[in-house]
């Protein structure tokens, strides 16, 4: 799945095109590499999203197409 729409199927970020933005200004890392929109995410991997008022970092956990509102934490743990 690609990473601006795992951020916005998870609710780490509420709107794809939001998160195509923060992907493009380099605001999104994964293992540590500022990626892209288009970056393939898999279970494992490690990312870090920078907002105005810090950073939040998690583990994805599961890839799934559609998830419900209540089940999309589910999809990620927070690290720190």
């Amino acid at each position: 799945m690609r990473l601006d729409k795992y951020l916005k199927v998870s609710r780490v970020i509420k709107r794809r095109t939001v998160a195509n933005e923060a992907c493009d200004k380099g605001r999104v890392s994964i293992n540590g590499k500022t990626s892209k929109a288009g970056t393939e995410v898999k279970p494992g991997d490690i990312v870090e999203v920078g907002f105005s008022g810090g950073a939040v970092k998690f583990e994805i956990l599961s890839v799934k197409e559609n998830v419900r509102k209540d089940d999309a934490s589910e999809m990620y743990k927070l690290i720190e």
